[in-house]
């Protein structure tokens, strides 16, 4: 007999005491598996989820939660054929596996990357520059995010078991909230056979993974303000959800993505005979098969200009026709059959809804050819197209969740943004034009509609990601019936799980609490020059002010001569006294710059390996001739790297003239060796 599923919760893995519901394969109708939560302490796993994983995860630092999800994905990379025969049995082809057990890999590496590239190796984020709060300098202002001490628990959808669970755990974990997945039935054994060898691999700290096989009845009533619920599913759900007394009363934090009414404009510049023409053919297509158009980023909607509706018909109609449509593991499928009957049923309902202001033009819902299974054993469906009528009102708001688009007429680019509009708010749009002006006007005009908008032309196309591909750097969620929530979006997705708060204090407070060097901040000057101290014997604070020197007339000739900037204000006397910014000659800014660093640089081999960059540079005052300035540098952020023997340092560097003004401001970056203490 198939087995049941068990859970993983509170450090081990739990068998209910009922078989429960059984689970299909899609291809033959055979039950896979059967899936009951039943006896399951769902408080329990919520306070072990609290207790230990969340405190396992925030001791880490940003760069060590990183390094942990580039050591998971490698390690789930090895049994890809383990999970590629489950995905099989959802209904998804080799491509569709692709999308949903690659995709998951990748969306783990990119946060991964993220995280070492663009976080501190520490547990706080600065937002945005500090804020002086007072004419002194004493009292200021910094906006941090930190971790919250509460779960994240991710509610998925059917339709992506790998990617839409690894989706969410990345930006969860490497925020430092522990997860708490809980997998939609119809494919919850591929994501289970996942979280098994993820558990196995001992590289996540116990707790900061569980995984709820079964209903999730209870897991909202014991969720408090500090706790997240991430939601991928109906927008139904979604609302009920919302509705919830935990979220509506408790603070329960609900980010909701649900399905849409996805549309994909055809420019009025595009005729048959452009490129543009075909890439937008066959981007439709694509959308519509791919996971048997069981995504919420599909096209729903193919909106085209009225002269040319019977041509892209027939060019859709010509492409549909060479689909075939089959066993998910047979080597002749391009598309595999639905997750279920049930999911079948509910797609030619929403057929049949449609049918009542448009035309299917192509494919038929209820009778399809296919390879390698018996059509009627198996959950298949025919690719089916749609032309709406005049004033068609139901593709604007019925969903088939399958392989249906529906073709509809404007008349003029106005016409089309309030079409694009029309669906309430959607997770992606794409429009194909090679018009400028078209783009700007469109995606202008609609992206109040849309999380996401693709422009497709013959530029990008060999590079683009197309549509309906949700990129884990950018977000992913959409206003309106699409949820109103975001997931991923790089660090963007990270600090979705983090509280921010604005800090009111000293200088010296504000580097206490941060970790980061505040401007007003106490400066350490030692006899020992901070570039002859390795990263271990660095702190923040260490400080460089340096002996003075006078900037010449020659320095500046000179330099205007050498780099070839004879810009007037260097140059030009008379013009350069005509203008009131300057009131005669200056020395250019980056002559200060340079002149700074031989103030500041220690020249003998040391621990500073390289400068490798300047930050947020900017010249405050005009150095003329016969100034004189000094630099004064500012160890402000430590960052070792945790696979390297070196790391990053971050200076503040402040150039001042005789009288004391700030000449330039900006951040010297260099790498330094670790050392020992």
């Amino acid at each position: 007999m198939p087995e049941t599923l068990e859970s993983y919760v509170q450090g081990s893995w739990f068998t209910p005491r009922e078989q429960g519901e059984p689970m299909f394969d899609a291809n033959t109708g055979e039950v896979v598996a059967h899936l009951s939560s039943a006896g399951l302490d769902v408080a329990g796993a919520i306070d072990h989820a609290r207790r230990v994983g969340g405190p396992a995860v925030r001791a880490l630092t940003f760069h060590q939660r990183a390094n942990l999800l580039k050591a998971l994905a490698q390690h789930l990379m090895g049994y890809k054929d383990e999970f590629y025969a489950l995905s099989h049995r959802t209904g998804a082809t080799a491509r569709d596996s692709a999308i949903d057990i690659d995709g998951g890999f990748g969306t783990l590496f990119s946060f991964s990357s993220k995280g070492r590239r663009e976080l501190p190796n520490s547990t706080v984020i600065l937002d945005g520059p500090l804020e002086r709060l007072g004419r002194g300098g004493t009292f200021v202002g910094q906006h941090v995010y930190t971790s919250r001490p509460g779960v994240a628990v991710q509610i998925n959808a059917f339709n992506f078991p790998v990617w839409g669970m690894l989706e969410k755990l990345a930006p969860a974990f490497l925020a430092g909230m522990p997860s708490i997945v809980k997998p939609a039935p119809q494919t919850a054994y591929l994501t289970a056979a996942v979280v098994r060898r993820i558990i196995e691999s001992g590289i996540l700290p116990e707790g900061s993974l569980q995984m709820i096989a079964g209903g999730h009845e209870g897991i909202l009533e014991n969720l408090g303000p500090q706790d997240i619920v991430g939601f991928t599913g109906s927008a139904d759900t979604g609302a009920l959800l919302r509705h919830h007394p935990a979220v509506a009363e408790g603070g329960v934090r609900l980010n909701v993505e649900a399905d849409s009414l996805n549309c994909s404009i055809l420019g009025p510049d595009v005729s048959t005979d452009d490129p543009e023409f075909e890439l937008y053919i066959k981007q439709v297509v694509t959308e519509m098969t791919s996971k048997a158009g069981q995504k919420c980023t599909a096209i729903r909607r193919v909106l085209v200009p009225e002269a040319m509706a019977g041509a892209v018909v027939e060019a859709l109609s010509a492409r549909l026709s060479k689909v075939v449509v089959g066993a998910a593991d047979h080597p002749d499928t391009r598309m595999g059959p639905l997750a279920t009957p049930a999911q079948r049923e509910e797609v030619r309902k929403a057929v049949k809804a449609l049918r009542g202001s448009c035309d299917i033009v192509f494919g038929d819902p209820d009778h399809v050819e296919v390879v390698g299974a018996d059509a009627e054993k198996g959950a298949f469906v025919s690719p089916v197209l749609l032309r709406a009528r005049p004033g068609a009102e139901e593709p604007h708001d019925v969903e088939p969740f399958g392989p249906v688009s529906t073709v509809i007429t404007y008349s003029t680019t106005a016409e089309a943004v309030e079409l694009a509009a029309r669906g309430k708010g959607s997770l992606v749009g794409s429009l194909v034009t090679g018009d400028p002006d078209v783009a700007r006007e469109v995606v202008l005009g609609a992206a109040a509609w849309h999380g996401r908008i693709l422009v497709l032309n013959r530029d990008n196309a060999k590079e683009s990601t197309g549509h309906g591909s949700p990129l884990p750097v950018l977000v992913h969620g959409g206003p309106g019936r699409a949820g109103g929530g975001e997931e991923m979006g790089g660090v963007r997705g990270v600090k979705e799980h983090m509280q921010r708060t604005a800090i009111q204090a000293s200088p010296d407070m504000a580097t206490a609490i941060t970790g980061f060097w505040t401007t007003g901040s106490k400066r350490t000057v030692e006899e020992v020059h901070p570039f002859r101290k390795n990263l271990s014997q660095l702190r923040i604070g260490d400080t460089i002010a340096s002996a003075e020197r006078t900037v010449t007339r020659a320095d500046i000739d000179h330099f205007a001569e050498f780099t070839g900037d004879t810009f007037y204000a260097h140059t030009d006397e008379e013009a350069a006294a005509a203008n009131p910014l300057f009131g005669g000659i200056v020395a250019h800014g980056y002559l200060v710059v340079s002149l700074a660093a031989g103030l500041f640089v220690d020249p003998d081999p040391g621990p500073v390996l390289a400068n490798f960059g300047v930050d947020n540079l900017r010249f405050l005052t005009p150095v003329k001739e016969g100034a004189t300035i000094k630099v004064t540098l500012t160890a402000k952020q430590i960052t070792p790297r945790t696979n390297a023997d070196y790391g990053e340092v971050r200076w503040d560097a402040s150039v001042t003239d005789q009288d004391g003004e700030t000449v330039a401001t900006y951040d010297v970056l260099t790498l330094v060796a670790k050392g020992e203490e």
